[in-house]
């Protein structure tokens, strides 16, 4: 896969909200890292409690397990005072992922309570791209009617579906999957690609 000159790449801001699929943020950030590709994340305070009862190994655990990567960094949601809270900080701009339809609805309507929300406004007003992967089903007018509210503003909703024509063979399959998909959404080229090929590779 062909990617940018990692040197110098802006940062991939990663907010993880406490919608269900915590796999989700796991991935994409474990992903860009191994792609040499800066990640700057932060996650509220639900997707902590979401993290706990999802994952085997515990958000404090796989933070200190990124830490060791120098193009990672991460703020907590309440530090309003961190660099992805301004414009003048450069950004290839962000991925919410898993989303939940709280987040959505603050950034919808230009709620900044906290630094994932404020980070996602920045990357509206600047012009940066936003993909928010939304995990809730079934989905009321009220979500519905919030994510077209973003998407006229260019926003990418990417709700995470499975790919069943790839016949996936398992969770991770899938996960895969969208993981590629959303960061190719992001503008960051060749992921989905290279999924693709490694499918080709294991049928």
């Amino acid at each position: 896969m062909k990617v940018l000159n990692n040197k110098n790449i802006d940062p991939v801001v990663v907010g993880i909200s406490g919608a269900s699929g915590s796999i989700l943020a796991k991935r994409t950030i474990d992903v860009l890292l191994n792609k040499q590709i800066p990640v700057i994340a932060t996650c509220s305070s639900a997707a902590r409690m979401v993290w706990q009862e999802e994952m085997d190994e515990t958000l404090q655990s796989s933070i200190a397990r990124w830490k060791e990567y120098p193009e990672f960094s991460f703020h907590v949601t309440g530090d309003l005072k961190a660099p992805i809270a301004s414009g003048t900080t450069p950004t290839l701009g962000m991925i919410v992922t898993p989303c939940s339809t709280a987040t959505v609805a603050a950034i919808a309507h230009g709620i900044s309570s906290n630094l994932l929300q404020r980070a996602a406004d920045v990357c509206i007003k600047e012009g940066r791209k936003l993909v928010l992967v939304p995990r809730e089903t079934p989905l009321s007018a009220i979500h519905l009617e919030n994510m077209l509210k973003l998407a006229k503003l260019g926003v990418t909703i990417l709700p995470p579906e499975p790919a069943f024509y790839l016949r996936p063979k398992n969770t991770d399959d899938i996960v895969d999957y969208l993981v590629a998909k959303t960061i190719d959404s992001l503008g960051l080229p060749g992921f989905m690609e290279d999924k693709l090929r490694y499918d080709r590779r294991t049928d």
